[in-house]
């Protein structure tokens, strides 16, 4: 608890309330540059604390006494945006900072009432944060720390123009943050835009990954359904099913409901309500599965998520990782199950060397997954 010494005694309280022991490896590493105001890229496996790593430095600096924006969050979906929203109204409690969440999709007449209320910290995705700037609602001159949550995907073609732009509408002696569960393929991009070398830091996946089992199911792609059938019916499954596209998830879907499987549907086609009523169905238990896309799952924290279920293979690690850390995160249990061809085991193997963990075959026996011999 040393590097949260200094700070305000609300953060030190809620710290206290929270279900937090000791800081993770990113948030003691992290949070003393914050503090220190210096630029930084951090690199740290999903599900290790984040998100606290760099919003209690941020609340510790804003001023409550300003009404101006001090702080700009940014991430890539609008349920990312919304979770790191509910991390702010937890860690403000006992505090007068105010602060909004600005999505797109969403009414912007009434985000344009909240931006009345001047609050000193927003979240938001690209499009809607830079559509706000344009039309001169969000005044930027003032903001001291801007957030690239999910920065891997905020560089990508979709919002890249988006953030850099947004980016330059602040002055040039803001502090830039990003926070990526895995590298950057151009870390020149982000370089550029903050205008100074920034501090670089890497957390390797040590801290929660041996409480965290990878296996495999041995399957031909026409029986996957029949095994997400029995996994649904296993004591306490609550997991999250990754189909590679929409037109195979209704497929999909179509077939589990006619078996009456108990679950719920995540793709960004869908809208802002039924994305909602989804997640909330998975949270508090009333399906067992929910079905979803790697675009709407995106940063995607469920509590208690026993599973996560790769019924299409990643098309890579990195999609692995990102899916994988979905499940068993800040140091919980959890299970990452592949459905697999005999051709993909290869594949794999390679992932769990590259990652410095065995995943091995399993098969479900009595409502159970059970070891398979391994064959000398």
């Amino acid at each position: 608890m040393n590097i949260l010494a200094n700070v305000k005694t609300s953060l030190q309280q809620n710290w206290q309330n929270s279900r937090f022991d000791k800081p993770t490896q990113i948030q003691e590493k992290a949070i003393p540059v914050i503090l220190e105001g210096k630029d930084l890229i951090a690199e740290s496996p999903t599900g290790t604390g984040k998100t606290v790593a760099y919003l209690l430095p941020i609340l510790e600096k804003i001023n409550e006494k300003s009404n101006d924006l001090q702080a700009v969050i940014l991430a890539p979906s609008r349920e990312l945006v919304m979770q790191i929203y509910q991390e702010i109204q937890k860690w403000t409690e006992g505090t007068s900072i105010k602060k909004t969440s600005l999505v797109g999709g969403a009414n912007i007449k009434r985000q344009l009432d909240k931006l009345k209320e001047r609050p000193q910290i927003v979240v938001g995705t690209p499009g809607r944060i830079l559509e706000l700037i344009k039309m001169k609602k969000l005044k930027m001159h003032e903001v001291k720390t801007i957030v690239l949550d999910e920065g891997d995907q905020l560089l990508n073609k979709e919002h890249l123009d988006a953030v850099r732009t947004i980016v330059k509408s602040t002055m040039n002696d803001r502090q830039l943050l990003l926070f990526s569960a895995t590298s950057l393929e151009e870390p020149d991009q982000v370089i550029a835009m903050i205008g100074r070398t920034p501090e670089f830091i890497k957390v390797n996946r040590t801290e929660n990954a041996s409480k965290v089992e990878h296996f495999y199911l041995l399957c031909e792609p026409r029986e996957r359904a029949k095994l997400l059938q029995k996994m649904a019916a296993m004591n306490g499954m609550k997991g999250l099913v990754f189909v590679k596209d929409v037109g195979n998830m209704t497929v999909l879907a179509e077939k589990l409901k006619f078996e009456n499987v108990s679950i719920a549907i995540l793709h960004s086609e869908l809208g802002k309500s039924q994305r909602e009523k989804a997640i909330k169905s998975i949270r508090n238990g009333e399906v067992k599965l929910l079905l979803a896309t790697d675009v709407a799952a995106r940063g995607l924290d469920i509590e208690g998520l026993t599973n996560v279920i790769h019924y299409d293979l990643p098309k890579d690690i990195e999609q692995y990782i990102h899916r994988s850390g979905r499940t068993g995160r800040m140091g919980a249990e959890g299970t990452v199950v592949s459905f697999a061809t005999p051709r993909d085991e290869r594949e794999l193997r390679k992932y769990g060397k590259q990652l410095n963990l065995t995943i091995y075959p399993k098969r479900i026996f009595k409502g159970q997954f059970v070891n398979i011999p391994s064959k000398k």
